[in-house]
């Protein structure tokens, strides 16, 4: 009976301290990142700290994302970079973006004659089309790490194509895709993406 009793005065306690572990459950579950990119095209493990891979038969890359919005005027006492890091290619709006790639495997790949091409995706006369928007020709890079500085001035769907030939003179071409702009269904997705399928 007494415990009982001691069980009933706990009773409010035992009620708030529930519901902070189910907000605290439901919050991160929530929140989370997927550690497959989020519905991204990526492998091996899409998203891994901070940074996205891609693999074909040739090659395997790693690459990361900064933007920062067209709109932004950065302070001239700025201590810290106002950059913001993007997931797995998707930049939430038009904006410049620094991309990195690292040449991730084979080690040759540094010495592979690589160069890139950004396109947009369009629908023209109900075709999809590419538009090239930007050309660099093939070269070597002994460092292993391609940068590229972007500006993406409106919402859309592009890629920027990493092409070229490996040491056995096999052609290369590795797709990195940036959507820019998201729509409802995308916000929706990364909200819920804990309890929805994976691709």
């Amino acid at each position: 009976m007494q415990t009982k009793s001691k069980l009933l005065l706990r009773r409010p306690q035992l009620t708030i301290l529930l519901v902070i572990i189910l907000a605290f459950v439901t919050f991160s579950a929530l929140y989370r990142t997927s550690s497959q990119g989020d519905f991204s095209e990526t492998y091996p493990k899409g998203f891994r700290g901070g940074a996205c891979t891609i693999e074909t038969n040739t090659l395997t890359i790693g690459y990361s994302g900064y933007y920062l919005p067209l709109d932004y005027e950065i302070p001239k006492d700025t201590i810290r970079s106002a950059y913001v890091p993007i997931q797995c290619g998707r930049v939430p709006e038009p904006a410049s973006l620094n991309i990195s790639i690292d040449l991730l495997y084979p080690e040759t790949a540094r010495n592979f004659l690589l160069g890139q091409r950004l396109v947009k995706s369009e629908l023209i006369n109900e075709q999809k089309k590419e538009i090239d928007i930007l050309i660099i020709p093939a070269t070597q890079h002994p460092s292993g790490v391609i940068t590229q500085a972007i500006k993406l001035t409106e919402p859309g769907q592009y890629t920027l194509y990493i092409e070229g030939k490996n040491d056995q003179d096999i052609a290369i071409q590795l797709m990195v895709p940036l959507k820019v702009g998201f729509g409802w269904k995308d916000h929706f997705k990364t909200l819920f993406s804990t309890f929805l399928p994976k691709d």
